[in-house]
């Protein structure tokens, strides 16, 4: 059916899509506003966190047992006491206070009275060491259990009090240190104590070798 248009409507058409092109350029120029105001404020009460205090071990405390020999006077039971402080993980410094007795039972077969002057007579030894953590790993017990262990080189200076004659000491060694746990640990220890003596008439340099086992407790 065709379609058939009145000439005096056609004026109102055009009008009326003139008026609605005009709305939509006004409201298209008009800046838009959006509303930044925050609707809801939080109101959360703050607690004091007590953060919790982790042991460092730095250091560590132990007893230890084993054999001195001393030059020319045979090999005796030694016991001392150990107190460390580790620097870094590589690097720790160590301080031993130990005892020990000394014996000239062989020499008062040939010398009347002997060179001491009772036939027994006591050791004793401090020094302030130096070690260096070399190879650190795990011992491995069978093929269920392995534990952490650290293979050291230490060396360091002291005193030696042998029948009232107080010298100076420079002793060196290696050691190995196995870890039970966090806190105890058990150490191995070969040292070489060198000292002068005069006992025998003449002043030497005398080797004395220390061998150890001991426990330390790490805090």
């Amino acid at each position: 059916m065709p379609i058939t248009m009145n000439l005096l409507t056609l004026p109102a058409l055009l009008l009326a899509s003139l008026t609605l092109l005009n709305c939509v350029e006004a409201s298209a120029a008009e800046p838009t506003t959006t509303n930044t105001d925050q609707v809801v404020i939080p109101e959360v009460a703050r607690r004091d966190v007590k953060l919790p205090r982790f042991p460092s071990n730095d250091f560590d405390l132990g007893l230890y047992a084993g054999t001195y020999s001393t030059q020319n006077f045979g090999t005796s039971a030694v016991s001392g006491l150990r107190l460390g402080y580790h620097i870094t993980e590589d690097f720790f410094v160590q301080s031993v206070l130990a005892q020990t007795k000394v014996s000239d039972a062989s020499f008062r077969q040939i010398l009347p009275g002997g060179v001491f002057p009772n036939e027994k007579e006591k050791l004793r030894y401090y020094n302030l060491s130096l070690g260096y953590n070399i190879l650190p790993g795990e011992v491995f017990i069978r093929t269920k259990y392995a534990m952490p262990f650290s293979l050291y080189l230490i060396g360091g200076v002291g005193s030696t009090t042998l029948d009232q004659q107080r010298r100076a000491t420079f002793n060196f060694g290696s050691g190995m240190r196995v870890f039970f746990n966090d806190h105890i640990a058990m150490q191995f220890d070969a040292r070489d104590h060198i000292f002068q003596l005069d006992l025998l008439g003449k002043r030497q340099r005398t080797q004395n070798i220390e061998l150890s086992i001991g426990v330390t407790a790490s805090f």
